[in-house]
């Protein structure tokens, strides 16, 4: 791709989530939002690979008809109330549709359908970009119509998410699909504290994404997309692919590292609200995502790569690594003695 095309793209990926996490008015907020699609589909496209093309045809639908859906929600309660005004959706039609359009942005169950898809046609960089950056405004959203959505309904696709995520992540052998669906069960874990405590949504969401960002730019290093790949990596970079393995673990929420922390603060805080029985349903559907994250670092490190007298070893990689990987690793890796600083933040 052309570099001043590339950079245009990447100005307006930036500029329209600055729109949409910074306005009250709803039509600023959808402008945003569409300002984002448009701007990713170039970059999800980019290769004219048959399966980049077809990702970027389900990625505009499903996009599309979730922005027309927030809209209609929007026009709906305007209609009803008069008010334009993001914090002020009052009305339950309202409500219940603009959950609907957000959930399928963000790619909740029972609208993940396409999310894996999407990721297994892009390439690692436009895939760290679908996993952070594009929820981002959705999520922010969320929070501020939090006080107004159905507690029982984001609790049931919260648990449905965490499910999806783990089951669906058992059997696949790619690595952006196991990644995909990673980001859906973790999506459970944001969405299921979202009224309780939004401030914790927002700590979730930032330590996902700097363990994801983490994990996608070691795998852009050593060139791995699938599992038979990754099974070589450690005699290219041993360094790199054990760092690898506990920022596997870190996202998978084992203590002591970074990703506990999420977990922990959520769990302490649906206890805090006499959700036990919720607590205990997710915290079990965690397990599921625990097993391919163990297969992914026991692949990464205690196999052996398979020996044949007609292949010839990689011995290093062909890529330099970037600074940002290690400190990226560090941080998803060693946050965890943060936590009280992180509680006690108002």
């Amino acid at each position: 791709m052309n570099p001043q095309a590339k950079f245009i793209f990447s100005i307006s990926l930036l500029l329209g989530s600055i729109i949409t996490i910074s306005s009250n008015h709803w039509m600023m907020a959808w402008t945003g939002l569409e300002l984002n699609t448009l701007a990713i589909l170039p970059l999800i496209s980019k290769s004219h690979h048959p399966r980049a093309i077809e990702a970027s045809t389900k990625y505009f639908l499903v996009q599309a008809t979730a922005s027309t859906l927030l809209l209609f929600s929007s026009m709906c309660n305007a209609w009803f109330t008069g008010q334009w005004d993001i914090t002020q959706l009052t009305h339950p039609v309202s409500c219940m549709l603009l959950t609907t359009a957000l959930s399928m942005k963000l790619g909740l169950a029972p609208f993940h359908f396409w999310f894996p898809e999407v990721l297994q046609g892009s390439s690692l960089m436009t895939s760290l970009l679908l996993s952070t950056i594009m929820k981002f405004p959705p999520t922010v959203l969320l929070l501020m119509t939090s006080p107004s959505l159905s507690p029982t309904l984001l609790t049931t696709m919260a648990i449905a998410s965490a499910a999806l995520g783990g089951w669906m992540g058992l059997n696949q052998t790619q690595v952006r699909k196991i990644l995909a669906f990673s980001s859906i069960s973790h999506l459970g874990w944001m969405t299921i504290i979202l009224i309780y405590n939004p401030k914790l949504t927002l700590i979730t969401f930032y330590l996902y994404s700097l363990t994801t960002a983490s994990i996608f730019f070691m795998l852009e290093s050593t060139n791995t997309l699938k599992l038979s790949t990754l099974m070589t990596t450690w005699s290219k970079i041993p360094t790199l692919t054990a760092t690898l393995m506990l920022t596997l673990l870190s996202l998978a929420g084992l203590p002591p590292l970074t990703g506990f922390l999420p977990k922990w603060l959520t769990i302490q805080e649906l206890t805090k609200q006499e959700l036990t029985t919720a607590a205990t349903i997710i915290a079990l559907l965690s397990l599921l995502g625990l097993f391919f994250y163990l297969r992914l670092a026991y692949c990464a490190t205690i196999t052996t790569p398979p020996n044949s007298i007609n292949h010839m070893k990689q011995w290093q990689t062909s890529k330099s690594i970037n600074m940002l990987t290690p400190t990226l690793a560090t941080l998803s890796i060693t946050l965890l003695p943060l936590s009280p600083t992180i509680i006690t933040i108002p």
